[in-house]
This record gives C-alpha cells, structure tokens and sequence, in this order.
C-alpha cells in the first residue's frame, strides 16, 4: 500500500477586486454569497468551502469588519486567517463589504477557497473518508461555472493537514503504523484498499488532494 506525503494546498483561486484605502481593504460580499449560496442549496452534511487571506508578513489581518451603508457588524477570522462569514441574502441585497485593516501593503494579497471536511476525527473507516471524499467532488462540481464543469479532472484523494506544532504525527492504517512530518495525502487507489486509518492527533484540515 503505498502512501504518499507532501503539501497540497487544494485551495481554488478567488478573484476579486481590492478597494484600498491606507491599509484597509473592503472585498464586496456579493462574491462570497454567490459560492455560499451554491453549497447551502446542495446541502452538504459533510463538507463545507472556507475563505482565508493566506498569511505573510506582508499579509496579516489586524481587524475586520462587515459594513453596509446603514450598518457595520464584527468580522471573525482565525490565528490562520480563516474568515467566518455569515450566509445572509440581506447583506447581498445591501451591498456589504468585507472589510481588512492589514498590516502593511494589502495590494500583494488574496482571497483563497478551500473546501474542507466540517469536522475532523481521529480515525476513519473506508466508508467515511469516501463519502467525505464523494462530497468534496459534488461541492467542487457546483464551484464550477459552465462549461469547465465538464473539464473538471475528479479529485484524486483526500489529504491529511495537522498544525505545524503537531509533528511528528503517527498515522496508523490496517494496524501498520509510520510517523509523518508533513501533510499526509492518500490517493483514491489507497483509500479503495485500506479498512481504517487513525492519527496520534486529530487532524487540522482535512481537505482534497489534487494531483
């Protein structure tokens, strides 16, 4: 059974337009709702697509916040940058922004979509890491605009993240055990072999692995 071990981000590009004024960057939400509204009409139980500014130096969220002409609301973002943002036609129809106070120049940073498994355990049967994986397919189809949907290459498995200071972890799949030191990425012929993996922690992400 071979394994293999390396970083894959497995995120997709968001292309928007930066409006900046000093070190503040408002994103409009129209962008966000659109991706959002996609995956709550589908209903998926087991995965979801986040947003996050990758983080640098050059690259770091001070505050944020979400603002309508009318109206301003508190904006929750994480230590790597993930931004929670709520499902809300009314925010669409008012023309909210996104707004990021950034330490630095913002004009060299983006938005990233990733699409991640909801909850994250500490071991897997085959049938739960495939139906996870069968989800990541249908969400990413659904991301897709015509006609590259019908482009679209299949995922080719599903990778493992744990936090940096989790390392080494140790993964065990049909009672044979091995340590890692980076992301641990199983590829469909893999995940259609194995019985059940388990993890000394519980993973990060949990996310597509994207050849």
């Amino acid at each position: 059974m071979k394994i293999t071990t390396r970083l894959a981000m497995a995120t997709v590009a968001f292309s928007v337009s930066f409006f900046s004024i000093a070190d503040t960057v408002s994103i409009p939400y129209a962008g966000f709702y659109e991706r959002l509204k996609q995956v709550n009409k589908a209903n998926y139980q087991l995965v979801e697509i986040v947003f996050s500014v990758p983080k640098t130096q050059a690259c770091t969220i001070l505050s944020g916040d979400i603002s309508t002409e009318k109206n301003q609301y508190p904006l929750t973002f994480n230590e790597q940058q993930r931004l929670f943002l709520p499902y809300d036609a009314q925010l669409k129809s008012d023309r909210g922004l996104i707004n990021l106070t950034m330490k630095g120049d913002p004009t060299g940073c983006g938005i990233a979509m990733q699409v991640r498994a909801k909850q994250q355990l500490k071991s897997y049967n085959q049938q739960q890491i495939l139906a996870i994986k069968d989800d990541m397919d249908a969400l990413l189809d659904g991301q897709q605009g015509f006609p590259m949907k019908y482009f679209r290459k299949p995922i080719s498995g599903v990778t493992f993240s744990f936090n940096d200071t989790d390392y080494p972890v140790t993964v065990s799949i049909d009672n044979k055990q091995q340590l890692i030191s980076e992301p641990l990425q199983l590829a469909n012929f893999t995940l259609n072999e194995l019985n059940e993996i388990s993890f000394s922690v519980t993973p990060a992400v949990i996310s597509p692995f994207v050849e």
